[in-house]
């Protein structure tokens, strides 16, 4: 039975948001413990959680969680594929040069390599934000793939090169040689699940059946991206609940697979 492909992705951050949020005013030990429950107890609750379904994740990783939870890091790179979400968790388009941009890329990639062996093949960047060198830098660092953009719902296409003058018509650029695997704000966990300044909490149930409600409206050849944190996911009742997801997805003929398994069989053809 026909259905979309799903990719459950996790973004495994840790404490490092924290300590650059709003210029650094939320680097506080309240939330910083956040994020040490994201790596101490979410993030193997979400193994287990994937081991006993035998799923296949992506987990997209700062370099500092790397660095700051080893243990933890490398039971994911065991397990599951590990991909690049900046070193420090900065938003591209915060950082003041390109060279910042870049040493943060390399720096990330350095983390991982020495982890896995070999350097990550995928990145999203953290905020789902680019900044304007951010494309060719992922392409002279050798990425095959992002999943950070949202040019499409539930099909990849190829990165553009475009250009946004105020004073002008939008120029969408040529194509670049990056894959993009596109998310949504409303298949991510962190909005509705995380207070965190101005964003609310949303009743959990109501969450998980909005989930259902896109992947029955997907089409058969999409790809259905689902955004996680373990800070947030991580709980064990709202694995349940996701697990009750999983189930509906596989009932209707789903297959889960790891970004990078995407990337390339759309590289392919």
């Amino acid at each position: 039975m026909p259905a979309p492909t799903v990719c459950l992705t996790f973004d495994f951050d840790a404490v490092s948001p924290w300590l650059h949020m709003d210029g650094g005013d939320r680097n506080t030990p309240t939330n910083r413990s956040r994020g040490l429950y994201g790596a101490e107890v979410g993030a193997p609750n979400v193994l287990e959680f994937l081991a006993d379904r035998d799923l296949p994740a992506t987990w997209f990783t700062p370099g500092h969680t790397v660095e700051s939870f080893p243990e933890v890091a490398e039971r994911v790179a065991d397990a599951h594929e590990l991909a690049h979400h900046g070193w420090s968790h900065t938003p591209p388009g915060d950082y003041d040069s390109r060279a910042a941009e870049r040493a943060d890329l390399e720096r990330g990639i350095a983390a991982i390599e020495e982890l896995t062996g070999s350097p990550p093949t995928g990145y999203r960047s953290p905020s789902w934000d680019y900044s304007e060198h951010t494309v060719d830098l992922l392409l002279d660092l050798g990425f095959d793939y992002s999943s950070s953009g949202m040019a499409r719902e539930f099909h990849p296409y190829r990165v553009r090169h475009d250009s946004a003058p105020v004073d002008a018509p939008y120029d969408r650029g040529e194509e670049a040689d990056l894959i993009e695997v596109p998310v949504s704000w409303g298949r991510d966990d962190y909005p509705p699940l995380a207070f965190s300044g101005s964003r609310g909490y949303t009743a959990e149930q109501v969450v998980f059946d909005d989930w259902r409600a896109q992947f029955d409206h997907a089409p058969d050849e999409g790809v259905f991206v689902v955004t996680m944190h373990p800070q947030v996911i991580g709980r064990e009742d709202r694995l349940v609940k996701l697990g009750a997801f999983v189930d509906h997805a596989r009932d209707a003929g789903a297959s889960f697979t790891e970004v990078r398994e995407v990337a390339a069989a759309w590289e392919s053809g």
